[in-house]
Order: C-alpha cells, then sequence, then structure tokens
C-alpha cells in the first residue's frame, strides 16, 4: 500500500494529526515529528511512527519519494484501505456525510 504523507520535522513531538489535501486535493496523512531533518533522521521517524501506527514493524514501512521534500510517499508491506481507515480514520471524500 502506498501513503502520502506530510511530514513537519522538528516539532515538539512525533504525532500524527491526521487526514488533509495537498495543493493538488489529494489527500494526505499529516506528521509531525521531533527529529531535524539532518542524515534522515526526520525520514527515519516517519516512518517508524507510521509502522507502529499500523501495527506493523520498522521494516514494513519505507520511504519511495520525497526524501527532502514535506511530502513524501510511503510504501508500507501488510497495509489495506481498511487498515489505514481503522488507524487514522477515513481520508477526506471517503468518510460518511454530515
Amino acid at each position: 500500500m502506498r501513503l502520502a504523507v506530510q511530514v513537519t520535522p522538528r516539532a515538539g513531538r512525533d504525532e500524527i494529526l491526521g487526514w488533509a489535501r495537498d495543493p493538488a486535493g489529494r489527500p494526505v496523512l499529516k506528521v509531525r515529528v521531533a527529529a531535524a531533518a539532518v542524515d534522515g533522521g526526520a525520514n527515519a521517524a516517519l516512518t517508524a511512527l507510521v509502522a507502529k501506527a499500523l501495527g506493523r514493524p520498522k521494516s514494513a514501512a519505507r520511504l519511495v519519494s520525497g526524501q527532502a521534500a514535506r511530502f513524501k510517499r510511503l510504501e508500507i508491506d501488510g497495509v489495506e484501505a481498511a487498515d489505514l481507515a481503522a488507524a487514522f480514520g477515513p481520508p477526506p471524500g471517503q468518510g460518511l456525510s454530515p
């Protein structure tokens, strides 16, 4: 499963904020990590945090694009759309209308 994320490094703590939309209107998961974007520290913290939230080992999540950007794409083994919705709620546009 591929997952688009928007990461903010050097935050006060590691946390998953939930779903938002990127400038093109596509759903992205907003994440903050305490690690700085130096020597891949923020990327490592991001993959570990997302894997943990999904109940997967760290090795199951890999960064496939956006190594030096705020918008990144992760590939996560053994995860389906229902797993993402259970862990983070439904992405925008896929939930129930009020």
